[in-house]
């Protein structure tokens, strides 16, 4: 899967892609710092399986061959993109609008960046005042991205609908073969119709009912999450609360990916313990003034305040398990743990919703798919058939032929 970052100009995508990733990427507070997309690895967490299983009479300790584990929390890798930064009027082809677009058509599942300090414009200049209206930001995002759809599906509408009442096509699969590089499936288009009750001729649709229909296949087909960065900053808790307010059907997520970066750097150079999406850090050699006051200021404006510590986590596990709805599973043996390497539980896999056992095993491996004889809960050593739908942190042993 992937997740692309979006947003206007300067509100922190590059910071929080480095934050999540410790990618070195541009960061810098002009429009465009960012002009290609810049592509990394970040990490959902999640509870290891392995404090739940006995090594030499002792809670057993993983050793990924992917990602990392600190106190029993598996970081299970996952894809970004930060793209350039969008402007009203990107779907016209303003700004970088083309080429943001275009970086975006793969992703699956949007984490809009909002700056709510409010100290920068509608174009991403920065302001001397917080002036700004966040809320304005959450709007222009919402029309940029359903007019791109609209444009692309609008090109071919008389052409859908003829071949819908003529050749007795289905629409599903009519809108699908025009979408498909937006990775729309025909499940999105299925739930949006049931969702609208619209007319079944689509020729007989409005052009508002055609607006609407494409809305709701862009957010069914590639939800958002919003981060709303810099809420440590002056009017930035204020704003970040009207937010939650205007748009309440909305997941917006309180955020400082400065904080972050700021704590996985000191992290990485050994001067404290943090575990990301933690509220807290150990502080582990002697700091200089400056390096305290801005570890106390971090402690006192983000994480003793925010539930969500300073966002940045938090952002992407509710994208991934919340908006999409993944699945974290484990390859298990019910009797040994251990690799061929003697490595602990070195995998983990992301599966999506309604994986099933089956689906599992192709994961492994196709043999182990084509194979598929049954699947053993490591936990319980319960034999499981191959339509079993996987639990989040199942721990499975595919036995195959």
């Amino acid at each position: 899967m992937l997740l692309g970052l979006v947003g206007k100009p300067s509100v922190g995508k590059s910071t929080f892609f480095k934050a999540a990733t410790m990618a070195e990427v541009d960061i810098a507070s002009y429009p465009f710092t960012t002009i290609d997309s810049s592509t990394g690895v970040g990490y959902v967490k999640i509870e290891c399986v392995d404090k739940e299983f006995e090594k030499n009479g002792k809670p057993a300790q993983c050793n990924p061959n992917y990602g990392f584990c600190i106190n029993h929390k598996r970081f299970v890798p996952v894809k970004l993109a930060d793209v350039a930064g969008l402007v009203p009027g990107a779907s016209e082809g303003k700004g970088l609008g083309n080429q943001f677009l275009d970086d975006l058509r793969e992703a699956d599942v949007f984490i809009h960046i909002v700056d709510v300090s409010g100290k920068t414009n509608e174009k991403g200049e920065e302001l001397s005042e917080p002036t700004h209206n966040p809320n304005e930001d959450v709007k222009f995002l919402e029309q940029e991205l359903d007019n791109w759809f609209y444009n692309i599906l609008s090109k071919s509408w008389k052409n859908i609908c003829r071949k819908v009442e003529v050749e007795d096509r289905k629409i599903e699969d009519e809108v699908v073969r025009q979408l498909s590089g937006l990775k729309v499936k025909q499940e999105h288009v299925k739930e949006v119709l049931l969702f609208l009750d619209f007319s079944e001729k689509p020729q007989t649709w409005s052009e508002e009912q055609l607006k609407n229909f494409v809305s709701e296949l862009r957010k069914k087909s590639k939800p958002m999450i919003i981060a709303a960065n810099k809420v440590d900053e002056e009017k930035g808790k204020e704003n970040y609360n009207k937010l939650r307010s205007d748009f309440p059907h909305l997941n917006i997520v309180p955020c400082s990916a400065d904080s972050e970066l700021a704590l996985r750097q000191a992290s990485k150079a050994g001067l404290i313990e943090y575990v990301p999406g933690e509220r807290d850090f150990k502080i582990l050699k002697e700091l200089g003034e400056k390096q305290k006051q801005a570890l106390d200021k971090i402690k006192k404006n983000v994480l003793d305040v925010f539930l969500e510590g300073t966002g940045v986590q938090s952002v992407l596990n509710q994208a991934v398990f919340s908006l999409l709805k993944y699945i974290a599973v484990f390859p298990a043996s019910a009797n040994k743990l251990e690799d061929s390497k003697g490595n602990v539980l070195p995998d983990c896999f992301l599966m999506p919703p309604g994986s099933t056992a089956l689906d599992f095993a192709y994961s492994l491996h196709s043999d182990f798919g084509r194979g598929f004889v049954k699947a053993i809960d490591a936990r319980t050593k319960k034999p499981l058939g191959k339509d079993y739908e996987l639990k989040h942190r199942d721990a499975l042993e595919i036995m195959s032929k």
